[in-house]
């Protein structure tokens, strides 16, 4: 059986500051690239955020899905269920809550394979995806990560 296969790489240039996504996606001879950047953001919240967007482009959730990043954060998250125990907490002491509920609900109807590659290891997608991810960082992004920056407000409050 055919699979879809999806790299993804985020980047945040200061972390927090400017970031952005990257991701490539192969269905046999289809190839499509997303990348989009934010004002303010975290790696981790554009790692995570490359991989929902992925998702969100496929059309047919009846063919597998392989996805392959460099992010230890998110893929031990799937793959080793930690994901499933946040939910049982209530995501207490969990950063990027509204992104872990969004992949949870998008992610519902596939079958996903998470793979963890190497960074910078000459993996010609991979290094697509941080090319891209970064480029999107850097072009002057104007999208906001609204919830990323009510967090940080938040904790940045004197009250």
């Amino acid at each position: 059986m055919s699979q879809i296969i999806i790299y993804t790489d985020g980047a945040a240039l200061g972390n927090p500051g400017p970031g952005g996504y990257g991701a490539v996606m192969i269905y046999g001879e289809h190839r499509k690239e997303l990348s989009e950047g934010f004002v303010l953001t975290t790696n981790n919240r554009m790692e995570l955020l490359a991989v929902i967007e992925a998702l969100k482009h496929i059309n047919n959730p009846q063919i597998p899905v392989a996805i392959y990043t460099d992010s230890k954060y998110v893929c031990d998250t799937i793959s080793k269920n930690w994901l499933g125990s946040w939910v049982k907490k209530g995501f207490k002491d969990v950063k990027n809550v509204d992104l872990w509920k969004e992949f949870l609900q998008i992610s519902k109807p596939f079958q996903l394979k998470m793979n963890w590659v190497k960074g910078h290891a000459g993996i010609p997608e991979n290094e697509r995806c941080d090319f891209l991810a970064t480029q999107a960082a850097k072009n002057s992004p104007t999208k906001r990560d609204t919830e990323y920056e009510k967090v940080a407000a938040s904790k940045n409050s004197l009250f």
